[in-house]
């Protein structure tokens, strides 16, 4: 996507979890492809930080900041982004948590919270979202899985069922909703460099690098670069796909 000097046709963005790690560098090459992005996250200070460099650049964004697990302010917030702008062109469903423990020591809470965030939210902000799409005939729904949701991984028997359920309900979505212009793909990352795999013990990050075919970890910026070609026009008739972005793990 190239910028457009008419703000009118300017494509429209919301990327979840924008504050930081994968969801800033998302937020940031959309804003390079020239979207207007609608920063999301809890954290405002965090948000107003992304905002600011995008705003540096040259882009346009704004912070909305918000609660993804609160169901209401979430679609209130979509509504009113379609509302102001007159369109909502790509969801980008990147906000996630985890709360690792052995299925043993699980608890509800430890489990409820993770689908909550991971997979209730991305429900809740597509379900909100396909509206105003089908109104403009255009829309990219992304939402942003992992290879623990294709592989499993122990201590993770949570965070694996949130991601495997956000495939097979971006799988529905395409299937509903391609007639009416609107694309839905997952991207799923393997081992990336951000804050979720920074306290991991260092012996295992190194048996891990051993084994990856490229060896080394993913960058944030290279999962931005799948989720920019799905939310282009160039990606039309890619509807229904998990994307691995893993540097060969899965193979």
């Amino acid at each position: 996507m190239s910028p457009s000097t008419d703000s009118a046709l300017q494509r429209v963005a919301i990327v979840t979890g924008a504050s930081r790690g994968i969801g800033r560098a998302i937020a940031l090459r959309l804003a390079r492809d020239g979207c207007l992005v609608v920063l999301v996250s809890r954290s405002a200070e965090s948000l107003h930080q992304v905002h600011q460099e995008i705003e540096a650049a040259g882009a346009r964004s704004e912070v909305s900041p918000c609660d993804v697990g609160n169901s209401q302010a979430l679609q209130e917030l979509i509504e009113a982004v379609a509302s102001t702008h007159g369109r909502l062109d790509i969801l980008v469903n990147n906000a996630g948590i985890t709360r690792d423990g052995l299925i043993l020591r699980m608890t509800d809470q430890d489990f409820d919270d993770v689908i909550n965030i991971n997979l209730r939210s991305a429900f809740v902000a597509c379900r909100a979202a396909v509206r105003p799409m089908m109104r403009g005939r255009f829309g990219r729904i992304i939402n942003i899985g992992s290879i623990t949701g294709l592989m499993g991984n122990p201590g993770q028997s949570n965070y694996a069922a949130a991601k495997a359920g956000l495939v097979g309900m971006t799988k529905s979505i395409a299937k509903e909703m391609g007639s009416k212009g609107i694309t839905a793909n997952v991207v799923a990352p393997g081992f990336i460099e951000t804050d979720m795999i920074a306290n991991l013990p260092a012996e295992m990050m190194e048996e891990v690098k051993k084994n990856l075919p490229v060896r080394r970890f993913g960058k944030p910026e290279e999962i931005a670069h799948a989720v920019s070609f799905l939310a282009s026009e160039d990606a039309g008739y890619i509807t229904g796909q998990v994307i691995v972005v893993d540097g060969g793990m899965d193979m």
